[in-house]
C-alpha cells in the first residue's frame, strides 16, 4: 500500500511539474495561444538590433532568427514546380547534397490548361509536403503574372491571359501549399509581363487596366486563398520599383486588400533604404542591393534594410512603429509555419508524388487538331513509327533561371513512347533539328531535316515532337524570345514531313503561344506543355488513348506577332530600357481579338477529345439580380462519344443594351469541369455574381457595377458558344 501511494504521489508530482513547465512557456511558445497574442509577445522581447536583424538574408536563400528566444530562421525555395536543390550558404553553386532529388510537377501554364480549381489544389498540397519535407519556410510560387506577349520568357510558369482562370486557379494551389503549415508566395507583384530590360523599365499603364487585368489574381490570392507572403516584381511602376512600391504595396495589397503577411523583395529587388523602409518592403533577400556585385562576400549588412535601417532608426530618421509593423508580420510568418506547432513532417519524392505529377501533366495535354481520327493511335496494322524532333529526347527540368530542378527522374516523350508500344511494333527515332545555345539556326537544319524525310516516307505514322527549351531566349527566366515562329527551322521541318505523309502528328513541348503556318500540314496537333517528371508517360498515355485529353488553352493562339495588341499596337521594344506602355488597356487576349475582330489559329479556351459532348438547354435561377446578388446556371452535359472524357463548360458576360463605359465583348466570369462515361449525363454548375460585372471608374477611384441588359453566354471556348440566357441588372 505504502508503494502505491508513493508512485500516486511521484504521478501526482510529474503532473504538476508538467502543468508548471506550460504554465511558464512564455506565451510566444504556445501554439494553442491566439495568433495576434503570440506576435505582440514576441515583439515586446526583442531588442532594436534582433528587429532589424529578422529584415534581411543572412545567406543565399535565409533570413535570421533570433536564436536567444529559439525563434528559427526564415528559409526560401524556389519554385513553383518543385522545391529546389539547396545552394551553398553565401554562394550561387549547389550544396551538391544527395538527399534533395525533388518530383517535378508541371509547368503552372499546362496546369492551367486543366481548367481544374481540384487539380490545382492536388497540385499545391503535393508541393507543400514536399516543401515542408525539406524544412522550407516559403515556397516562392505561384506566379500570376497575365501573358501579355508570347515573347516573354517566363509565360511557361504563368497561367494564362486571363485574371479569373489565373485567380481560380491559384486560390486553390495556395490554400493546398499551406495546409502544410508552408507559406506560399504569389509573385511577381505587379507588372512583369516581360524579362527584357525586367530590371529597368517603367510600367505605363492605366487605372482601369491595372485593377481589371493584371491585379485580380493577386486581390484572390490575397482575400481568398489567404496568402502569407508576395513577392515584389523587378519593374518600376509610377516611378518607384514594385519591391517598394507605396502605392502598390502600403495602399493596395496592405490597404485596400487588408494583407497581414510578408512583402518580399525579389532578389536584388531592393534599391535603397528610403524606398524600402517606407514603400512597404518588409523581407529582404538577393544580391546586387545597393550597388553591390554579385562577387562580394558576406555583403548582408550592407543591405537596405540591415545596418543602414538601424542607423537611420538610432538617430530618428525612421519610426519604431514602422519597424515594428515589419517584424510583426515576419513573426506572424514564423508561427503560422516552422512555429505552428504542426508535427507533420511531409513527404518528399514519393510514389505518390510522381504519380500526381503524370496526371496533372496528361490533364492538361491539350488537342487541337485531329484530322481522320488519327489519335489515339491504334497499335493493330502499324508497324513502323518514326519519332522526329530533338524535343522527344530533350529534358528540360534543369533549366529555366529559377526554374531549375533537381528531380530523381525525368522521363522524356521517346522513353514514354517506347514503354507505350513495347515490342507491339518497331519505333525509330532522328533528330530531325538541332537546337543551339546562341540565336540563328544550325548550319546542319537542311541535311538533318532531309534524313528525317526520308525516314518518314517508309513510316506508318509520323510522331514530331518540337517547340522550345528552357535555354536563354526560349522559355527561360531573364530574357524573353527572339521571334514569334518556332526555332531551329521547326516549320520547314514540319511542311517537310507533311509533305510525304498523311498521318503526322505534332506535339509541340512548350509553355507559350506558337504560330502554325505548317497546321494544314499536320493531322494532328498537341500542346504537350513541359511535364514535368512524368512529362513523357503523361503524353503516351494521350498519344495511346490511356487518357482522354481535356486540357484546354489557358491564352489565345495567333497566326501572328502582330496580331497581339502590344505588337498590333508597336509597344514592344525589347531595346528599350525605359518606359513599357500598356496602350492597349483593358484589351488583352481574347478581348483584344473580339475588339478587333482578328481570327485566331486556336481561341482562349479551346480544346479537343477523343469523345463527343452534347449541352442542353441551360437554365438560371433567376432573370434579374440586384448588385449584391447572383445567377445561378445549371447546363445538362452528356457524354454522346464511346470514350469517357471531361468536358469544360465556360461562362462569359456579354453586355447587351448601351454601356455608359467601354467594355470588352466578353468576359470569362467562371467555368466548370464533368468527367463522364460513355453515355453518363450530368451537370455543370456555374454562378454569375453581380460583382463580377464590376468595372473600375478611373475618375472616382472606385468600382461600380453597370445597371442594365446583360448575357449569360455558355461555350467551350471564346469563340465557341452554345447557348446563352439574357439578364438584367436592377
Amino acid at each position: 500500500m505504502h508503494g502505491l501511494k508513493k508512485s500516486i504521489l511521484l504521478l501526482v508530482t510529474l503532473f504538476c511539474a508538467a502543468s508548471c513547465a506550460r504554465d511558464n512557456v512564455p506565451l510566444y511558445k504556445d501554439t494553442t495561444a491566439p495568433l495576434e497574442q503570440r506576435v505582440e509577445d514576441a515583439l515586446s522581447r526583442l531588442t532594436l538590433e534582433e528587429k532589424v536583424a529578422m529584415l534581411s538574408a543572412q545567406s543565399k536563400f535565409s533570413s535570421p532568427g533570433v536564436p536567444r528566444l529559439g525563434i528559427p530562421d526564415i528559409w526560401m525555395s524556389d519554385g513553383p514546380f518543385g522545391v529546389r536543390e539547396d545552394n551553398r550558404w553565401d554562394e550561387w553553386g549547389t550544396a551538391s547534397h544527395t538527399n534533395d532529388s525533388c518530383t517535378a510537377f508541371p509547368a503552372l501554364s499546362c496546369l492551367a490548361a486543366t481548367w481544374d480549381r481540384d487539380m490545382a489544389l492536388r497540385y499545391g498540397q503535393a508541393l507543400g509536403e514536399e516543401s515542408r519535407y525539406r524544412g522550407k519556410t516559403v515556397q516562392l510560387a505561384p506566379g500570376v503574372n497575365i501573358f501579355r506577349t508570347p515573347l516573354c520568357g517566363r509565360n511557361f510558369e504563368y497561367m494564362g491571359e486571363d485574371p479569373l482562370l489565373v485567380s481560380r486557379m491559384a486560390v486553390p494551389y495556395i490554400q493546398g501549399i499551406q495546409q502544410n503549415h508552408v507559406a506560399a508566395c504569389i509573385k511577381h507583384y505587379a507588372l512583369n509581363n516581360q524579362e527584357a530590360h525586367r530590371h529597368d523599365i517603367e510600367c505605363v499603364i492605366g487605372e482601369r487596366a491595372l485593377r481589371e487585368i493584371y491585379l485580380p489574381a493577386f486581390e484572390a490570392a490575397v482575400k481568398d486563398g489567404g496568402v502569407w507572403t508576395v513577392m515584389g516584381a523587378y519593374n518600376k511602376y509610377k516611378g518607384k520599383y514594385c519591391c517598394e512600391n507605396a502605392p502598390l504595396v502600403n495602399g493596395i495589397l496592405k490597404g485596400e486588400w487588408g494583407f497581414d503577411g510578408v512583402m518580399v523583395s525579389d532578389w536584388g529587388g531592393a534599391t535603397n533604404t528610403d524606398d524600402s523602409v517606407n514603400g512597404g518592403l518588409d523581407l529582404e533577400f538577393g544580391t546586387w542591393t545597393d550597388g553591390l556585385t554579385e562577387g562580394l562576400s558576406n555583403a548582408y549588412p550592407l543591405y537596405c534594410l540591415a545596418d543602414a535601417y538601424e542607423n537611420g532608426l538610432k538617430s530618428g530618421k525612421y519610426s519604431i512603429e514602422g519597424l515594428d509593423d515589419k517584424v510583426r508580420r515576419v513573426l506572424r510568418l514564423i508561427f503560422r509555419t516552422t512555429m505552428s506547432g504542426s508535427t507533420d513532417f511531409g513527404s518528399f519524392a514519393s510514389p505518390e508524388h510522381f504519380a500526381l505529377s503524370r496526371e496533372i501533366a496528361s490533364e492538361g495535354i491539350t488537342l487541337l487538331k485531329n484530322d481522320a481520327d488519327v489519335l489515339p493511335i491504334a497499335l493493330d496494322g502499324i508497324k513502323k513509327i518514326l519519332v522526329v524532333g530533338d524535343n522527344a529526347t530533350a529534358r528540360h527540368i534543369d533549366a529555366g533561371g529559377s526554374m531549375y530542378l533537381k528531380t530523381k527522374y525525368e522521363i522524356t516523350p521517346l522513353e514514354g513512347l517506347l514503354s507505350a508500344v513495347g515490342d507491339r511494333a518497331e519505333v525509330r527515332y532522328v533528330r530531325g533539328y538541332r537546337p543551339c545555345p546562341a540565336p540563328g539556326e544550325p548550319e546542319d537544319a537542311e541535311a538533318l531535316r532531309n534524313e528525317a524525310v526520308e525516314a518518314a516516307k517508309d513510316a506508318d505514322i509520323v510522331l514530331f515532337f518540337g517547340g522550345h527549351n528552357r535555354w536563354a531566349h526560349q522559355d527561360c527566366e531573364g530574357l524573353d524570345k527572339l521571334q514569334y515562329n518556332l526555332p531551329y527551322c521547326q516549320d520547314a521541318l514540319i511542311e517537310a514531313l507533311g509533305a510525304v505523309t498523311d498521318r503526322l502528328v505534332v506535339t509541340l513541348i512548350t509553355g507559350t503561344s506558337v504560330p502554325m503556318p505548317w497546321a494544314d500540314s499536320a493531322e494532328s496537333i498537341l500542346y504537350g506543355w513541359y511535364g514535368g517528371s512524368e512529362g513523357g508517360n503523361a503524353v503516351a498515355d494521350v498519344l495511346f488513348g490511356k487518357k482522354n485529353p481535356s486540357g484546354r488553352l489557358p491564352f489565345t493562339i495567333a497566326k501572328a506577332l502582330d496580331d497581339y495588341p502590344m505588337h498590333h499596337l508597336g509597344l514592344y521594344d525589347p531595346d528599350n530600357a525605359g518606359e513599357v506602355v500598356y496602350g492597349e488597356g483593358i484589351y488583352v487576349g481574347y478581348r483584344w481579338f473580339d475588339k478587333m475582330d482578328i481570327e485566331p489559329q486556336f481561341p482562349f479556351g479551346y480544346g479537343l477529345s477523343y469523345t463527343d459532348f452534347e449541352f442542353g438547354e441551360p437554365s438560371a435561377d433567376r432573370k434579374s439580380i440586384k448588385e449584391d446578388g447572383k445567377i445561378r446556371i445549371r447546363v445538362p452535359v452528356r457524354n454522346v462519344g464511346k470514350r469517357e472524357g471531361s468536358a469544360v463548360v465556360q461562362l462569359y458576360a456579354h453586355r447587351t443594351g448601351a454601356s455608359q463605359v467601354d467594355r470588352p465583348e466578353r468576359e470569362l466570369k467562371d467555368f466548370g469541369k464533368i468527367s463522364l462515361a460513355p453515355g453518363e449525363k450530368g451537370t455543370v454548375e456555374l454562378e454569375l455574381p453581380a460583382e463580377a460585372l464590376r468595372w473600375y471608374d478611373e475618375a472616382s477611384g472606385c468600382w461600380r457595377v453597370e445597371k442594365g441588359d446583360y448575357e449569360a453566354q455558355l461555350g467551350t471556348s471564346s469563340r465557341d458558344l452554345f447557348a446563352s440566357i439574357p439578364f438584367a441588372v436592377k
